[in-house]
């Protein structure tokens, strides 16, 4: 074959051999590298992931802390000279996947992954360090092609794959260090989680879209990737919990784990929320029965697994309303005490506040919208309404399918008390009775889905009103579940929300922007359309002296800073 050694650089030689070589497998490829990560890259230890607010220029998990409460120290950009934001630099892969992930920062050095590549670059001007390849399967792609992020402990970083692997990275050189099948995508499960790195073990679960297969939340060794513990999320016979599963219909229940939980160390407890029951929407052999540990909250011994309390928001639930939103952890005056809550928002369309010691019901509270439920007793169990369930003839739901909110990671403010979060309100489905055929591998197990309100118009208006339905920033009073003040979006929106010091409030949504608010009022500061959607979870780190904030829209990552 002809040379072209006098025609392509030493990197984009590099960049085509490995490319070559994602080819022949799934066996995780040398790294391409450009100059090494700085030697001042330090060992992320225990005691590092613990204390993030001693390090506040990082960013060492997936919700910023084990709290989750995606609050951030820095208070370099402030309400005064926010509308200086500029963009320092753009990190766009080679996939045109819509990306949902929240980079990491550690000493300087930001660690991202979409598709098949993990990159490390400068966190201050986006060089590469360098890249990851692992070829994922095209074919493993059952819904959308996401990972929502990474983990960092120790020297190395992980990387749980679409298609099941769970994959230990040298944090500074980008080499293999293991490289772990955990699942077999062709039986209808995919990772797409940040793991949660917890001591010595890295904890993470798989989902499922709606094949019937059932899922799990697993530790695995940091140093070796052998699994340690394993609790299922629907629990076999002689199990607690398999009673609320008619006949065998357990075998296919599904309850997937789509989105990193929480922890907490002083109980050691872990916090992970689980998803819809299968077959989907029309609830057929799972009926009557509530459906454990489907769209519930589990709370699981960080060291052994073990099941110490769960809350299940919505039981036998036929409407997709999984509970795949982020725990988030603080510590609220509740009633004359210091109460260790638990705030939640869940798809259902209602606020709640647990007790995560115990996971007492302390408050639940509708924040959009909503007609399936009359209220809580006082174990807080949802008192549904008679109509809410699937009709021959349909019946109206509020909210719809994709619910009040979804994964998008909400935020708490120490300094301003309010919880903020990404709302779909004004939100209706008809859901419509259908049989449920018997389960099939490889097969959606499922009944019919809902449909928007008012079917599909032969044309569709550019825009929607109001009463129709609208996106939302939402602040609420965790004390209260009252809304305190919200900012609206004309289209619906799927990105996180970041809060700091200095009180600003990051967010964006479906029609392209990111902006800035103000934490206490809600007030418009800054924006800037990416021309394309936000569906992440904002970051804020400082690297070169300055904090930055960063935010991914459709396929790539954007990087703002003060001007200078």
């Amino acid at each position: 074959m002809p040379s072209y050694g006098d025609k392509l650089n030493a990197q984009q030689i590099a960049d085509i051999v490995s490319y070559l070589e994602s080819l022949k497998g799934s066996e995780g490829l040398p790294a391409v590298s450009t100059p090494a990560a700085p030697s001042s890259l330090n060992q992320v230890t225990p005691d590092r992931l613990l204390h993030p607010d001693r390090e506040p220029q990082n960013w060492l998990t997936y919700g910023g802390s084990y709290a989750s409460q995606r609050y951030s120290l820095l208070n370099e950009i402030t309400r005064e000279n926010v509308q200086n934001l500029a963009l320092k630099w753009v990190w766009r892969p080679k996939y045109l996947d819509k990306m949902e992930t929240t980079p990491i920062v550690v000493d300087g050095v930001l660690y991202t992954v979409h598709n098949s590549e993990v990159v490390a670059v400068d966190a201050a001007t986006g060089r590469a360090f360098w890249t990851f390849r692992y070829r994922v399967p095209p074919e493993s792609n059952a819904y959308l092609m996401v990972v929502k992020g990474l983990a960092v402990a120790g020297d190395r970083v992980f990387w749980a794959t679409y298609d099941g692997h769970l994959i230990a990275i040298d944090a500074k050189s980008g080499a293999l260090i293991w490289n772990r099948t955990l699942l077999d995508y062709k039986q209808g499960l995919q990772l797409n989680v940040a793991p949660l790195v917890i001591k010595d073990k890295v904890i993470l679960g798989p989902s499922t879209n709606e094949f019937g297969t059932n899922c799990w939340i697993a530790a695995y060794d940091v140093h070796t990737g052998a699994e340690v513990w394993r609790f299922k999320t629907v629990p076999e016979p002689g199990e607690r919990g398999n009673e609320t599963w008619p006949g065998d219909s357990w075998r296919h229940g599904g309850a997937p784990i789509w989105v990193t939980g929480s922890y907490d160390p002083e109980t050691n407890l872990t916090f992970w929320g689980t998803g819809n029951p299968n077959p989907g929407w029309n609830g057929g052999p799972r009926n009557p029965g509530d459906n454990l540990y489907s769209d519930s909250v589990v709370a699981l011994d960080a060291d052994t697994g073990q099941l110490k309390w769960h809350y299940q928001f919505t039981p036998n639930d036929e409407f997709d309303w999984d509970a795949v939103q982020v725990p988030v952890l603080a510590d609220l005056e509740w009633q004359g005490r210091t109460r260790k809550a638990m705030l939640w928002a869940n798809r259902n369309g209602f606020f709640y506040i647990l007790d995560r010691v115990t996971g007492q019901f302390l408050l639940g509270k509708a924040f959009v919208r909503q007609n399936w439920n009359l209220g809580f007793d006082e174990r807080g169990r949802p008192q549904k309404a008679a109509r809410a369930k699937p009709s021959a003839e349909g019946t109206y739901i509020e909210p719809g399918t994709q619910g009040g909110t979804n994964w998008y990671s909400p935020s708490f403010s120490p300094r301003t008390r309010l919880f903020y979060v990404s709302v779909w309100d004004n939100y209706s489905v008809i859901s419509r009775l259908a049989i449920v055929p018997p389960w099939s591998e490889g097969r959606k197990y499922m009944g019919r889905a809902p449909a928007v309100t008012g079917g599909t118009p032969v044309a569709a208006p550019p825009f929607r009103t109001e009463a129709e339905g609208y996106g939302a920033v939402r602040a609420i009073d965790p004390i209260t579940g009252e809304k305190k003040w919200e900012f609206k979006m004309v289209d619906y929106t799927e990105s996180g929300i970041l809060s700091t010091a200095s009180d600003l409030v990051f967010s964006g949504g479906r029609e392209g922007h990111f902006f800035a608010l103000d934490a206490r009022s809600g007030e418009l500061l800054w924006k800037m359309n990416l021309g394309g959607t936000v569906a992440s979870g904002p970051i804020t780190f400082a690297a070169g002296g300055h904090q930055l904030v960063a935010v991914s829209a459709d396929n790539a990552l954007y990087v703002f800073g003060l001007r200078e």
